[in-house]
C-alpha cells in the first residue's frame, strides 16, 4: 500500500541478477527488464534484447513509445507505417525503409508505428529499450 507522494527507493541491480527470457512473438530474441514498475519505477522501464545471428521479429506495433540504443552488434530494423513525419539523420524516412544500425545509433519508435528486426549477421545484436511503464501488447501485422 503505497502513497502516491511516496517517492520511490533507490534500486542497483546487478547484471548478474537479470533474467533472459525468450520473446515469444519473435525468432532468436531475447528480453531482460533492468530496472521496471517490479522494482520500484514509477514512470519508466529500461529493458535489454538480445537479437541472435539469424534472429528475426516479424513486423508489429506496440501500443507504447520505444526509445532504443544499439548497445553492440549490426542488425537491421525496418520501419513502415510510421507518422506523417518519420526522420532518420533529421531526414525524412519512407514508410517500409529499412535501417543497418550498429553501436551507438539510436531509435524512436512512436506507439502504433509498424516495426521489425532482422540479424544477419554472425554476431549477437543487443540494444536497451526505455519505455513507459505498464502493459505492451505486441501486435503482429498481416503485411
Amino acid at each position: 500500500m503505497s502513497d502516491s507522494t511516496e517517492r520511490p527507493s533507490p534500486v542497483l541491480r546487478r547484471a548478474e541478477d537479470i533474467e533472459y527470457e525468450a520473446v515469444g512473438a519473435a525468432d532468436g530474441l531475447s528480453k531482460g527488464v533492468l530496472v521496471g514498475e517490479e522494482h520500484g519505477a514509477p514512470n519508466l522501464a529500461i529493458r535489454r534484447f538480445t537479437l541472435a545471428p539469424g534472429g528475426e521479429v516479424p513486423k508489429h506495433t506496440n501500443e507504447i513509445e520505444h526509445e532504443q540504443y544499439v548497445l553492440r552488434g549490426e542488425y537491421t530494423v525496418g520501419i513502415g507505417e510510421a507518422s506523417e513525419t518519420p526522420h532518420a539523420d533529421g531526414e525524412a524516412v519512407d514508410d517500409g525503409e529499412e535501417h543497418t544500425v550498429s553501436a551507438g545509433d539510436s531509435l524512436l519508435i512512436p506507439a502504433g508505428v509498424v516495426h521489425w528486426y532482422r540479424n544477419e549477421g554472425d554476431e549477437e545484436g543487443a540494444f536497451i529499450c526505455a519505455v513507459p511503464t505498464g502493459d505492451d501488447e505486441i501486435r503482429l501485422t498481416e503485411e
